[in-house]
């Protein structure tokens, strides 16, 4: 499953960059609004410690990670739900995430010049999320035309439709981006089915210099609108995490030692997307492969095991599992069963985040 992150910004604010740290990818990156015209889609790898001392145990021939898919959105501006600058284009490819990766730029650098002029964290945020808005509303004004017909014969769930669609209107005219209102799970299911993309989850990345990792006067703006809207925000330099994706494990370590960096940004975003989307992680190992597999909190074993293979679901059998830490502590699958840690569950069994499990089943 794993999960797929749009990452968007105004123009020159180094998204591409960033893009191409997070996914080893080859965004294009130039000093000029819309150089990303198509989206780029990139596949990053979510570094999980507990994955390699499994594969420490087991030693496959193959060890495979969850990974996070991006996709390098073209630079938005202001006008963009009008179609300035393609937006509608570039609108269309943030229906398809699942979390919004929203980009500032919070350095000063006279080469890379602001499509605005002056670098101003509050107002860019501004700007992408009233773009945002205004898709939302033009979504729903077209649902509400179909709606309203519906609703003259009497139908009673296109009534109850048109009042949610009139309370969103309001929300989002009264410059609310839904993603930061108490909704019900009749609103849930309809912002699912039109794919609003102000209700999406935000990530914000304070984009800062080389010099200023720690954070600066524009990063803590950012930070203070997180904040408010009790959003995750991560503050990175994209040109070093791009220099940190094309060095090897033991110069990646002592690069980051050197910066006083203990994960990079991958591996913050990839934790904090996880916990926003209320993502676990369960493994498989064996001799040919160990891998973790990424599924939602609540999934049953017979869901998980379809994660793997349809077949595994329709012939489930039972999942043996043991728990990761178990598995560590015993010293392997061997060890642990001997010791009986190894469980056995139905298809019911609700999957808990670090369980180690093969299924048995018949097809």
């Amino acid at each position: 499953m794993g999960f797929k992150c749009g990452i968007v910004g105004l123009p020159n604010v180094g998204k591409s960059t960033t893009f191409n740290a997070l996914s080893k990818g080859n965004a294009e990156s130039s000093n000029f609004p819309f150089c990303t015209i198509d989206p780029n889609v990139g596949i990053a790898e979510v570094k999980d410690e507990r994955l390699y001392k499994l594969a420490k145990l087991v030693k496959p021939k193959k060890i495979t990670p969850p990974v996070v898919e991006f996709v390098d959105i073209a630079g938005l501006v202001k006008g963009a739900s009008q179609g300035a600058g393609l937006g509608n284009k570039f609108l269309s490819h943030i229906r398809d995430v699942q979390v919004i990766v929203h980009v500032v730029r919070c350095f000063d650098d006279e080469d890379i010049v602001h499509s605005l002029g002056e670098v101003d964290p509050k107002r860019d945020i501004e700007i992408i999320d009233t773009e945002l808005m205004l898709a939302d509303l033009q979504t729903l004004e077209n649902r509400e035309n179909k709606t309203v017909k519906i609703a003259k014969s009497g139908d009673k769930k296109a009534k109850e439709e048109l009042e949610i669609l009139k309370r969103f209107k309001n929300l989002l005219e009264e410059g609310k981006p839904l993603r930061n209102v108490k909704l019900t799970d009749k609103e849930k299911e309809l912002i699912k089915e039109l794919r609003l993309l102000s209700a999406k989850p935000v990530i914000y990345v304070a984009n800062v210099s080389e010099e200023e990792i720690n954070g600066n006067e524009y990063s803590r703006v950012v930070e203070e609108i997180a904040k408010n809207e009790n959003a995750p925000v991560i503050v990175l330099s994209s040109k070093i995490e791009e220099e940190i994706s094309r060095l090897n494990d033991d110069e990646k370590k002592e690069f980051m030692e050197m910066l006083g960096l203990k994960e990079s940004g991958l591996d913050r975003l990839a934790k904090v997307g996880y916990k926003m989307l209320g993502l676990i992680t369960f493994f498989t190992a064996g001799e040919k492969e160990v891998r973790g597999w990424t599924i939602k909190e609540g999934t049953t074993a017979k869901e998980a095991a379809g994660t793997i293979h349809s077949d595994i679901e329709r012939g489930f059998i039972r999942a043996e599992i043991i728990k990761y830490e178990d598995y560590i502590k015993a010293g392997g699958e061997k060890q642990a069963k001997e010791q009986g840690l190894m469980h056995l569950e139905g298809k019911d069994y609700i999957m808990q985040d670090g369980d180690v499990v093969y299924f048995r089943f018949n097809v």
